[in-house]
């Protein structure tokens, strides 16, 4: 007989179930479970578990009251008073929000959170360090918090809050460095975990993650015929869009809706605008030079001055309806930190930094009668040590599911062969950013080898798309193009390769045009590149 594998579950405690109509709303606290009403997907309207993380009073919005006047009031209900930031079971985490008391299912079960297990005392009796506070004080620091108001059984932080006066974020990947350091600040001895994450719309079918762990990890991983699809989604709730920092984990989503020209966009993530925007209904967003109000007013009072129809740099590229802009950070400092601002809203895993000046952006827009309208962009280092030529890539979601983002890709590595480079992406890629990158990566690839009738090799191949051997390597290991044969690997097409490839080939999309790239590589001296001044 096989022996058994019990799993982390088998040895906790099950957790404890308070039965329907025996608990109300003020019963419920952070890590509860309980069933909450929302729209379903045929319009009705659904019962569905989730998890409460954060518990607030119902904020009062000053910008909405000015705007109402004298509207009339309409009468809430008791429990409308409170308002629960909720994770739905097996949803993607950009999917959290916050939702009113009185959507709360009373009639059904109560499940409670599990008790914490007391962590083992390490040998030497387990001394105290003097001078540190406790791990719930640094990790309110670290988060950048403010506790909420507090109630009976909950002791949940309300949204975070920049540190910064008068300064906004930038987006950039968390260094093993950085994040050693936060770690040394919040748990003293324990080790360090960093992750960032790309969005684009993705096309693909496939699903997976490149997964850089540097820690030895503590349990054996599952095989692949143990891998199920709960963990699956648990993987996906833990890693992939979601960041596994603790400080980041605090961080509650504060916006709840983004009003840019003629779409509404629900904001996915938690983004460090000024404490006076969080928690209102819409922020209103500047189109054409990303700046944010808290009404549509001062929105309109600010378009009757602003003349920017376009992002503030360079028109590189031109076709059609698509153009590309160059911004240097340095230069644009404003609208690349209020890009960077936005973006946060949609990216889980970015670390924020105060300095925009060490990146390029680069901004794809649709021109019409009215102006360029931002779809999306990416940013690059201007000197990457590991030649990375994307940093952060990002399409709007309003753009999403329309070959945007896999333009965007496109044109990254139109300037990498510009530059007579080998260029890749920061590494792990989110879920999303994956399946963009692969798809691309094998039409590219396929493209090339049916299209060449002599012998091509991987490095080849490398030189021709600009893409690295590491990733034309981890492709073609994907979609099985390695075969053996008569003593050595060869690439082989499969007729199911090929039937793939051919269904992609017959969809129209959008395509970069080489001769419609405008642009020389910048070359930046060493009094350029010398950044924070």
């Amino acid at each position: 007989m096989a022996p058994s594998h019990s799993t982390k579950d088998e040895n906790l405690e099950p957790p404890r179930i308070t039965p329907g109509c025996q608990w109300n709303v003020q019963t419920v606290s952070v890590g509860c479970k309980v069933y909450i009403r929302r729209p379903g997907p045929d319009g009705d309207t659904e019962e569905r578990l989730a998890e409460i993380l954060s518990i607030r009073e119902k904020p009062k919005n000053p910008y909405l009251a000015r705007t109402r006047g004298t509207a009339v009031k309409v009468e809430e209900k008791p429990e409308d008073k409170w308002e629960f930031f909720v994770h739905w079971d097996q949803f993607n985490k950009r999917l959290d929000e916050w939702v009113s008391g009185s959507r709360i299912v009373l009639n059904r079960e109560l499940e409670w959170p599990r008790p914490k297990t007391q962590p083992a005392k390490k040998a030497g009796g387990g001394q105290k360090h003097h001078g540190k506070a406790p791990r719930s004080q640094t990790l309110k620091k670290a988060a950048g918090s403010v506790p909420a108001t507090p109630r009976a059984g909950s002791a949940a932080p309300s949204t975070p809050l920049p540190s910064g006066k008068g300064l906004t974020p930038s987006l950039k990947r968390k260094t093993p460095h950085d994040e050693q350091e936060e770690e040394e600040e919040e748990e003293g001895d324990e080790d360090a975990e960093g992750d960032m994450d790309m969005d684009v719309d993705a096309e693909g079918e496939q699903e997976g993650e490149f997964e850089l762990d540097t820690e030895a990890p503590k349990e054996p991983l599952p095989s692949v015929t143990q891998f199920s699809k709960e963990q699956e989604i648990e993987k996906l709730r833990t890693s992939g869009s979601m960041t596994q920092s603790i400080s980041e984990i605090a961080r509650v989503k504060n916006l709840d809706k983004l009003q840019m020209g003629k779409y509404e966009i629900d904001a996915w993530y938690f983004s460090p605008y000024p404490q006076e925007y969080a928690h209102i209904p819409v922020l209103y967003l500047c189109e054409f030079c990303l700046s944010y109000f808290a009404s549509h007013f001062m929105l309109s009072r600010h378009r009757r001055r602003c003349n920017l129809m376009h992002p503030p740099g360079n028109e590189i590229y031109r076709h059609e309806d698509i153009s590309f802009f160059e911004l240097d950070g340095k230069r644009q400092l404003t609208y690349c930190r209020n890009l960077s601002l936005l973006s946060k809203c949609f990216l889980d895993h970015k670390t924020l930094y105060y300095d925009v000046t060490p990146f390029l952006y680069y901004c794809m827009v649709q021109r019409d009668s009215t102006g360029c309208h931002l779809i999306g962009y990416f940013s690059k280092e201007k000197e990457s040590a590991d030649n990375y030529n994307v940093a952060c890539i990002l399409t709007l979601p309003q753009y999403q599911r329309h070959g945007f983002g896999k333009l965007l890709i496109e044109f990254s590595y139109e300037l990498s062969k510009k530059e007579g480079k080998l260029g890749s992406p920061e590494k792990p890629l989110s879920d999303l950013g994956l399946l963009g990158y692969r798809a691309y990566w094998a039409e590219t690839i396929v493209d090339l080898l049916l299209n060449t009738n002599e012998d091509i090799s991987i490095d080849d191949i490398a030189q021709k798309t600009s893409i690295t051997h590491q990733d034309i390597m981890n492709t073609c290991t994907t979609l099985q193009l390695f075969k053996h044969y008569k003593g050595q690997h060869v690439i082989c097409l499969s007729d199911a390769v090929l039937e793939r490839h051919e269904k992609v080939k017959n969809k129209k999309r959008r395509r970069i045009y080489p001769e419609s790239l405008i642009w020389k590589p910048p070359v930046f001296t060493r009094d350029q590149l010398r950044f924070g001044w």
